[in-house]
């Protein structure tokens, strides 16, 4: 039976919109250097942050030591949990409901909005009634390209 290899989570404090660099710059270093560390991530939702994963936190200090950019890390290790949440994508279709005025996102009804009259979570598609159409006519849209309208 092996023993589980535990890796570390920092969250790196960037230079707000230099997250992408800072993830490259990371990886080029660490390449270059075989600093061992496991991999570098960008949440989109953390704005000004990059996490860097590492086996050894002394590797992740390493990586990090002298990258431009970098403005400091949050002190502690982040919890997986911290950021699963981030990590793992949410289905749209859990926040919709039937009789919902969603706005499609995607595909040929790009920009209309919409009333939903059914909701089938297994495919993730919602059946909708285009509200700008002259007549009713049913459409079945992949939830990913639905989202709530603000007018709603």
């Amino acid at each position: 039976m092996s023993e589980e290899i535990k890796s570390h989570l920092f969250a790196i404090r960037t230079t707000g919109g230099q997250e992408k660099v800072v993830m490259r710059l990371l990886e080029a270093k660490a390449n270059a250097n075989k600093i061992n560390i496991q991999s570098v991530f960008w949440v989109t939702d953390l704005k000004g942050y990059v996490v860097v994963e590492a086996i050894n936190p002394s590797d992740a200090y390493l990586a990090v030591e002298g990258v431009r950019h970098i403005r400091g890390q949050l002190r502690g290790e982040l919890e997986f949990k911290d950021i699963e949440g981030y990590l793992i994508k949410k289905s749209t279709i859990l926040t919709l409901e039937v009789d919902n005025i969603i706005e499609i996102t995607g595909g040929p009804f790009k920009g209309m909005k919409a009333t939903i009259t059914r909701i089938d979570a297994d495919k993730e598609e919602a059946t909708v009634v285009l509200l700008d159409a002259s007549y009713q006519l049913p459409v079945t849209v992949d939830a990913n390209y639905l989202k709530l309208s603000s007018g709603a």
